[in-house]
């Protein structure tokens, strides 16, 4: 920072807050706006305003995509950096990221941890006493398409088994951070009691590390080319 800066910094900080925010109004004209307000012709600000006035459905959705960007922007790159690379999706598929190495392949699903009634939704304990869960805080993931439909007489919501490779669940809700992520081999997720080909809705989710879930997404991808079999708490 250049003595320049640092005297504009410590004359901003001695402005009152009105003041402040007239300084920040003649940078915000001065300097580019993002590509999306020029596309829109709005600004930032707006836009949050609207999204914030909006119904719970469309919060989710906005919070998913931004559970999305952050793993993009703070968890791909170093795998990228040992040799992975990210290859671009073609039209509406069953994962949101590609991750190729070699002949290895490896097809990523992101999902936000569930909320229910603005707080973190805890694995009920019913469902607990039917597995072999650890002690602690269980929480949920909902792995399960937002709209629902139907194709050649089929259901089109549920995810089946090898639609994903990797489950990548954020931990936002309960942690308070973006880059907090949580890994599993889809294979080892939960199947529905009736229809053992589609994957449960509800998923447990630990707060820490475990035999079936890392914090580590290279770890998971090792679970995942080494194909070993497992169930999630079994």
């Amino acid at each position: 920072m250049s003595r320049t800066t640092e005297e504009i910094c410590r004359l901003i900080d001695s402005l009152s807050e009105d003041e402040q925010r007239t300084v920040l109004t003649y940078l915000r004209q001065r300097l580019p706006l993002h590509p999306l307000e020029q596309q829109w012709g709005t600004t930032a600000e707006a836009i949050l305003t609207a999204i914030a006035r909006s119904s719970d459905l469309t919060l989710r959705g906005v919070r998913g995509i931004l559970a999305e960007a952050t793993f993009e922007e703070t968890i791909l790159p170093p795998l990228e950096a040992s040799g992975w690379r990210s290859i671009a999706i073609v039209g509406d598929q069953t994962y949101d990221f590609v991750l190729e190495k070699v002949s290895s392949r490896v097809r990523i699903q992101v999902k936000l941890q569930r909320r229910e009634a603005g707080v973190p939704k805890e694995y009920s304990a019913r469902r607990r006493a039917a597995l072999n869960c650890p002690s602690g805080t269980m929480y949920v993931v909902e792995v399960q398409k937002t709209r629902s439909g139907q194709k050649n007489g089929q259901k089109t919501r549920p995810y089946r088994f090898g639609d994903f490779d990797i489950l990548a669940v954020n931990l936002h809700p309960s942690s308070g951070e973006w880059k907090r992520f949580m890994y599993t081999v889809t294979s080892w997720l939960l199947p529905r009691p009736q229809e053992p080909a589609l994957i449960e809705i509800f998923q447990p989710v630990p707060a820490w590390p475990d035999e079936y879930w890392t914090d580590d997404l290279a770890r998971c991808v090792d679970w995942f080319l080494a194909g070993e079999q497992k169930r999630l708490y079994s």
